[in-house]
């Protein structure tokens, strides 16, 4: 079966069971914000006081030599912020709806899409906030800002690849849990969110191995620098998602049938 079969095999089971999924979406987000008073605004809240506390950190160190530096350091956060949202949930969807899956035959993929689904929402209210304090910041707002939904499509190609290896990962591995905490730890500081990698001089390449950096330098140099980047940054940006979907659907494909026995 070829690549574009099974692409269409799977956008062919989400339409069935898109009533299943819905609220899949819907108990997703009424679970993250139970008894909470602001409910959704958290989702808002949370990375504006963490880019506060992280500019009120940082900015005696790297911000005076950075311009517009609350938006070169909010384009970092969101960005991070997302990916660890969603990725982190992604890892925890199939155990979480271990009794589900143990009752009824449905595509175990689709607690992973609804899970990044809530994230991605998330996401696109903080990004909204995002491009409100570009305006404050006085950036010019152009055409070019159209650009800025390749780099979200990535992120969430991403997000949803990573979401699937880490998800089998931790069916036969819980031990994953605390090992990619450790990891996201060294990711938020190895991604260039609160300094300019250029100071590392000819070390500076090296960041370009780094999915989500190339994500944060993208968004960065369509907002402050207002140029679009080269057409290497756009394949190099693509490359990543498309390895780690691919490594994730041959993943979950490998070991789907495997699940039921350790869930």
């Amino acid at each position: 079966m070829s690549f574009r079969e099974k692409s269409r095999n799977v956008l062919l089971s989400l339409s069935n069971q898109r009533f299943l999924f819905k609220e899949l979406v819907k108990r997703d987000f009424k679970q993250k914000y139970k008894r909470t008073i602001l409910g959704m605004l958290w989702s808002v809240l949370n990375p504006l006081l963490t880019l506060f506390v992280m500019r009120l950190v940082f900015l005696r160190f790297f911000g005076r030599s950075t311009p517009h530096y609350t938006v070169f350091l909010f384009a970092g956060t969101i960005f991070m912020s997302y990916f660890k949202d969603s990725t982190q949930n992604g890892m925890e969807s199939l155990v979480y709806n271990a009794t589900v899956l143990q009752k009824i035959n449905i595509p175990k993929y689709l607690f992973i899409f609804s899970r990044n689904v809530s994230a991605f929402v998330n996401f696109l209210l903080t990004f909204l906030v995002f491009l409100f304090f570009c305006v404050l910041d006085r950036l010019p707002v152009t055409w070019n800002y159209l650009l800025l939904i390749f780099p979200i499509l990535c992120a969430t190609a991403l997000n949803i690849g990573v979401g699937m290896i880490l998800s089998c990962w931790y069916v036969f591995f819980r031990d994953i849990t605390y090992l990619y905490g450790i990891f996201l730890t060294l990711l938020t500081y190895l991604s260039g969110i609160f300094y300019n990698v250029n100071e590392w001089g000819e070390y500076s390449k090296l960041f370009l191995l780094n999915p989500v950096y190339v994500l944060i330098a993208y968004v960065r140099q369509v907002c402050i620098d207002g140029t679009i980047p080269s057409l290497a940054m756009h394949a190099l940006m693509f490359f990543y998602p498309a390895l780690f979907l691919l490594i994730g659907a041959l993943t979950y494909r490998k070991y789907r049938h495997e699940f039921i026995y350790y869930l």
